[in-house]
């Protein structure tokens, strides 16, 4: 099989957690290029997410690391698994791949928990207010790609959707419910839209008040997507030129941490609840 040009974020970290489980059994590139059978730029490859290993190769190289966490290598097996093109894979050359590798993180995700401060959760956004969102672009966005961004953020929002959805925690400052993206008849628009999605039992949507005070990190939007055991979960941050992910067991200590101390001090939901509908009827 050819090297990947370019391995999506999924396929970096899976080579990444066998470069982890490689590196903490003492063996060496060639040592596991033997084992499998391959040469030592291959397993460079795997590593790095740019060539796919099989099942089989994977199991043996956990084995001979003296990995014994079956539900890992399990899971691991699962991310390692061709997979069906996603929805996403449509949007591929048309926008970033980060908003691609997005997507993927989300609908593989077992439970999603995120914190805003000026925008709204993007799995709860309306088309009014995500199409001001993106059109508040700079540079500017022309139409064509505006309505292209629009199209896979509501695409993104079926995670919320079906027989299995995917539960759903989002934690939104005061400050967001307060942004006009739109004007005031979106800016209501997106309020009613916010309550109607707490109606749904998988979904809980907690305002952090004013009253709150000040609070840990920069205030930039936060995602921990949980993935089938604790060790594989993934942090999004936004920035200012795309999306970035996070794995390290550092990083993500920090930012369950972060979330943990909003939750905490976050309104319960309906009292939430009773917040957004108060805004919303002021507009």
């Amino acid at each position: 099989m050819a090297a990947r040009t370019s391995p999506t974020e999924r396929q970096k970290r899976l080579g990444a957690e066998l470069r982890k489980m490689r590196t903490a059994a003492g063996m060496t590139g060639e040592h596991a290029a033997g084992l499998l059978g391959v040469d030592r730029g291959k397993i460079s490859n795997i590593e790095s997410g740019a060539r796919a290993i099989s099942a089989e190769r994977l199991r043996i190289l956990a084995r001979n690391c003296d990995c014994d966490d079956e539900a890992y290598v399990d899971a691991l097996v699962g991310m390692a698994r061709p997979a069906r093109d996603g929805w996403w894979e449509r949007y591929r050359g048309s926008l970033p791949a980060g908003l691609l590798d997005v997507a993927e993180l989300e609908h593989h995700a077992v439970r999603i928990r995120s914190v805003h401060f000026v925008h709204m959760p993007g799995l709860l956004q309306t088309s009014d207010h995500a199409q001001a969102v993106f059109k508040a672009a700079l540079p500017p966005l022309p139409d064509h790609e505006v309505a292209l961004r629009l199209a896979h953020r509501l695409e993104r929002q079926r995670v919320l959707e079906g027989d299995e959805p995917t539960a759903y925690v989002g934690m939104v400052h005061e400050a967001a419910l307060r942004m006009s993206f739109g004007g005031r008849k979106v800016a209501r628009g997106q309020l009613e839209q916010l309550l109607g999605m707490t109606r749904r039992p998988h979904v809980t949507v907690r305002v952090i008040p004013f009253d709150a005070g000040s609070f840990p990190g920069a205030g930039q939007t936060v995602v921990h997507a949980e993935g089938p055991m604790p060790r594989l979960d993934t942090v999004q941050i936004d920035s200012a030129h795309g999306p970035e992910f996070l794995h390290q067991e550092a990083q993500l200590s920090t930012y369950r941490a972060q979330l943990d101390w909003m939750e905490q001090r976050a309104l319960s939901p309906e009292e939430s609840r009773d917040v957004i509908h108060n805004i919303a009827g002021r507009l």
